[in-house]
């Protein structure tokens, strides 16, 4: 999977605010009733949730994730390694429960 092919499909989602687009890097923030029919599409793409899992995140992956400020709790990450570089999907939920920042980006 390359990342233009997610940056593609982000566009059929009514984002609030749209904060970075370009080649490696997409931000954006969605109102709430978008999450649900994003978390479909991205589970679509790149399969379950590698956070919050029952299963450990991958040293290569937690490397990754450490390098751009950790996880906290209720927030969402999704990972796919295309060979030399992975697509991660991160989604962060404001605490007015109303809205939540969507990054995905390839390292």
């Amino acid at each position: 999977m390359e990342f233009s092919v997610v940056r593609n499909d982000l566009k059929m989602f009514n984002f609030e605010i749209l904060r970075t687009d370009c080649d490696n890097f997409f931000e954006g923030v969605l109102a709430a009733q978008e999450v649900e029919k994003l978390h479909g599409r991205l589970k679509t793409l790149f399969g379950e949730p590698v956070y919050p899992s029952k299963a450990k995140l991958a040293h290569k992956v937690r490397q990754r994730v450490d390098g751009i400020g950790g996880l906290m709790p209720g927030q969402t990450l999704y990972y796919k390694d295309s060979g030399t570089q992975g697509i991660m999907a991160m989604l962060w939920p404001w605490k007015d429960g109303q809205r939540t920042t969507v990054k995905i980006f390839q390292q």
